[in-house]
């Protein structure tokens, strides 16, 4: 309960925050007009910085004493910032930005990515909006000029990850991995289709998600890389079942069984038709037709299971398929079903299931109104809950009612 409300604030929090830098990137005057001027926009004299720099640009000497100066500014910030006065850190911070810029614009972002780090953790939400849109400013400008700079756009691309704005960090790692294609560097090319992936997974947009592991999976491939393969493919399954894609999910376990068949790796196949099956339900629910697809796969998980010995997975299978008979209201079915995962669960030496599975076959006696060997099922369930010293009451409940003709 802790961790769901924790999860709850944390969410509230982000989306408080991308209200602010929607409200950045919109531009829209009239809503602007509710936040006073950025800071980091303000154009006043700095002891820091001679007053004559318009006319004659800071010298190598200068440079080098106000970066040291800057970082000092930034530690004094930092130091009151951890003391509790936010906005008094926050005011120095927002002086050092602005005199970044004299240091040029990799400095700037760096500076930005950082303060823009500290200041979302703090909830921060106008100062985010803040460094969000000088950002913005730089990247359009090194976007004009035809910028290609990789050190400069990744670290650009980085700072928007840091403020957790995943949409334009994702659009400004695709410029950094147009660079690397010019380049031919293809690890790195990896590393950046990685790092999309995962911002596309954290804005919850799962085709496009699932159109960079394609990508991904394209170069595993090419390169003869198996275990990279196998990886991407299992990312993919993961992608399109968030996404409900569910058809392109069968597709992908499908070619994930292929090739752990030709590695004889017959351990993995079952649970992979469990899967299969379990996107045929989905997809069932609204395409009837399919259903039979899905009864199809969880036999065929439990004879594979079966037949390498696997009782857990072949037990897992038989409850899923059960499940699915009682939805479909084919109760004979099922009964035949937990007649076999009887045996299954007795070779498995799984007490716990072999006493859910009389539970469930006496439920299933009384969908059939058959009250005696429901009766039956229930008594030896009751015996097995006094071995394993579990669910005795709620046999022993069971078995009375049915007795006095409850059910």
């Amino acid at each position: 309960m802790v961790r769901s409300i924790s999860l709850l604030v944390h969410t509230i929090m982000i989306w408080s925050l991308l209200s602010f830098v929607t409200l950045a990137e919109s531009k829209n005057p009239e809503e602007m007009d509710r936040f006073p001027p950025s800071p980091l926009e303000m154009t006043i004299d700095d002891p820091l910085v001679r007053s004559s720099v318009k006319q004659q640009p800071l010298t190598t000497g200068e440079l080098a004493k106000l970066e040291t100066d800057l970082d000092n500014l930034h530690q004094e910030g930092m130091r009151i910032f951890q003391g509790g006065d936010k906005q008094t850190a926050l005011d120095i911070w927002n002086r050092e930005l602005r005199l970044r810029r004299f240091l040029g614009l990799l400095s700037e972002i760096q500076a930005l990515s950082r303060v823009g780090a500290i200041t979302w953790q703090e909830n921060e939400g106008q100062q985010i909006m803040y460094i969000t849109q000088r950002l913005q400013v730089i990247e359009k400008q090194i976007g004009s000029e035809k910028n290609t700079d990789l050190k400069l756009w990744r670290s650009l691309a980085e700072a928007y990850e840091n403020i957790r704005v995943p949409k334009l960090a994702v659009t400004t790692y695709e410029q950094v991995l147009s660079l690397l294609k010019n380049q031919g560097n293809v690890n790195a090319e990896i590393d950046v289709l990685n790092k999309i992936g995962e911002l596309n997974l954290s804005w919850f947009d799962y085709t496009q998600a699932a159109k960079t592991y394609q990508d991904l999976l394209n170069i595993a491939v090419s390169r003869g890389d198996k275990i990279q393969e196998v990886e991407y493919l299992q990312q993919l399954v993961y992608i399109y079942e968030r996404g409900k894609q569910h058809e392109e999910a069968i597709k992908v376990l499908s070619r994930l069984a292929a090739i752990y068949t030709r590695d004889n790796n017959l351990t993995a196949i079952p649970r992979l038709k469990i899967a299969i099956a379990e996107n045929y339900q989905y997809i069932a629910q609204k395409n009837p037709e399919f259903s039979q697809e899905a009864f199809n796969k969880y036999q065929e998980a439990y004879v594979t299971a079966w037949n390498a010995k696997n009782y857990l997975i072949a037990s897992e299978s038989l409850q899923k398929l059960i499940k699915l008979y009682r939805e479909q209201n084919q109760i004979d079915e099922a009964l035949q079903a937990g007649q076999i995962l009887l045996e299954t669960q007795t070779l498995a030496t799984n007490f716990y299931g072999l006493m859910e599975t009389y539970d469930q076959i006496g439920e299933l006696y009384l969908k059939k109104k058959e009250d005696k060997k429901a009766l039956t099922a229930f008594q030896k369930g009751l015996e097995i809950a006094q071995q394993i010293k579990y669910q005795e009451e709620y046999f022993t409940q069971k078995i009375e009612t049915l007795s006095q003709g409850g059910f």
